[in-house]
């Protein structure tokens, strides 16, 4: 925006992602229909502007696939704001569909329980009913090692530009403001509590801030001199110390497709995601494995596309504690994707439905780039930094994760917001971290 920065303000968000511009929204509405204060009394700050990280190149899929049971509360909120205005979010409510093979079956159940327990509907096939219900819906798919599927009926996906353009445009409706190329150098603490943040562009006093700074977050909070390893102690009493932050690369790209990409019945598809733990996926042109198991998603490209074709990705990269964030992105040259991704994603799509075998010289070639900062246990952390300071760190699970901001809003309004607590930092020394999950992916 063009508007003068203000020398102070009640309320400032750093990042203008998916869970800071949320956040400001919700924040604004509350404030509101409190009667203590309106959206003017919000900035947000972000050194490039609304989807300048991961939230503008990330996949877009909105689903509820989590083995750790306390998500699935969360996008039930989430997907409650993704229906809210549909439309201006670019939202496609298809469904969601997981597929497993037999050493999943368990994990399926629990999940699609909690799910259902919690309000988000999904349905369960085991057997040759899965199989079944995969080809009613795909007659090409290829059912080998398939033993069970959940289809999530609510889930679907977002345009990534579309989101952050429709967000923007809720904030302005609330009178917040959002300041792009502003970026946050500093923080001023007296009393252990901020009392301005540097800028940029000048000071500017405060007195709350909410942290929604994606791959940014571990920069942050080394400025406050934050703790860069962590005791995490776990349910069954074992401790172990981590680092706190550790940067994944992650794998996603296009494929074109002049056909169309409907299911049996001439309807956009669900979100297939697969994994199959003890199915390797093979090179065509080499007859050789890729790797040694399958794990790939993807859906109708919509709006990422100059052309028809789908987009997809698998199982990211893990980098480590330390890892250039600038510049970010496709701009990167260090965190691009290598060709064996491409193979490996055609790969498989062609293993999993006939129409894509031999797709591989479809690949959209382009620069294909970006990284996330995951916590200890791979899943997100919200809470207190410091008396006065917010963090909503995602774990880069967030795109979807659209609600987290309402919840984070009500909370610091003063309400108990149950499912949140889950979330607490203070979990790794309760006892309470999360454990490794039965897949491939930090994300599942």
């Amino acid at each position: 925006m063009s508007q003068q920065l203000p020398d102070s303000a009640q309320f400032i968000v750093v990042g203008a992602g998916v869970h800071g511009l949320s956040a400001a929204w919700h924040l604004a509405m509350e404030l509101k229909a409190r009667g203590r204060g309106t959206g003017h009394d919000i900035i947000v700050l972000d050194k490039t502007g609304p989807g300048g990280g991961a939230s503008g190149i990330a996949c877009g899929c909105v689903r509820n696939f989590y083995m750790t049971e306390p998500i699935h509360a969360l996008l039930r909120h989430s997907v409650d704001v993704w229906m809210h205005d549909p439309v201006a979010f670019g939202f496609q409510q298809v469904g969601y569909i997981s597929v497993g093979e037999e050493n999943q079956i368990s994990d399926y159940e629990r999940i699609h329980r909690s799910q259902n327990a919690v309000g988000y509907p999904s349905d369960m096939y085991v057997g040759a009913e899965a199989r079944q219900f995969l080809t009613n819906i795909w007659p090409d798919f290829k059912t080998d090692g398939v033993d069970v599927a959940i289809h999530e009926r609510v889930s679907g996906y977002a345009g990534t530009r579309q989101v952050m353009i429709g967000l923007a445009q809720k904030c302005a409706d609330y009178g917040v403001r959002i300041f792009s190329g502003v970026e946050v150098t500093g923080y001023n603490l007296q009393g252990g509590q901020v009392v301005s943040v540097q800028t940029t562009q000048g000071e500017i006093r405060c007195n709350l801030v909410i942290w929604g700074l994606g791959a940014w977050t571990p920069l942050h909070w080394r400025m406050l001199d934050q703790p860069l390893t962590i005791e995490c102690r776990y349910p069954d009493g074992q401790a172990v110390s981590k680092d706190m932050w550790t940067y994944w690369r992650l794998l996603e790209g296009e494929v074109y497709d002049d056909r169309p990409y409907v299911t049996a019945s001439g309807l956009n598809p669900p979100v297939l995601h697969v994994e199959l733990m003890n199915t390797p996926v093979i090179n065509p042109a080499t007859g050789q494995p890729l790797k040694d198991y399958t794990y790939v998603y993807y859906k109708n490209g919509n709006e990422r596309m100059d052309k028809p074709g789908l987009q997809g990705g698998t199982v990211p990269v893990k980098i480590g504690p330390q890892a250039a964030v600038e510049p970010y992105g496709h701009a990167n040259d260090v965190y691009q994707a290598e060709a064996e991704f491409a193979d490996y994603l055609c790969a498989a799509m062609g293993q999993t439905m006939g129409r894509f075998e031999g797709i591989r010289p479809q690949f959209r070639e382009r620069r294909n780039g970006g990284i996330g900062a995951f916590t200890p246990d791979n899943v997100p952390v919200m809470d207190w930094v410091l008396p006065n300071l917010y963090m909503i760190a995602d774990s880069n699970h967030g795109f979807k994760m659209l609600g987290a901001g309402k919840l984070v809003a009500r909370y610091l309004m003063g309400d108990a917001v149950a499912d949140l607590q889950p979330f607490a930092f203070s979990r790794y020394a309760e006892g309470k971290t999360f454990g490794s999950t039965n897949s491939h992916s930090p994300w599942v």
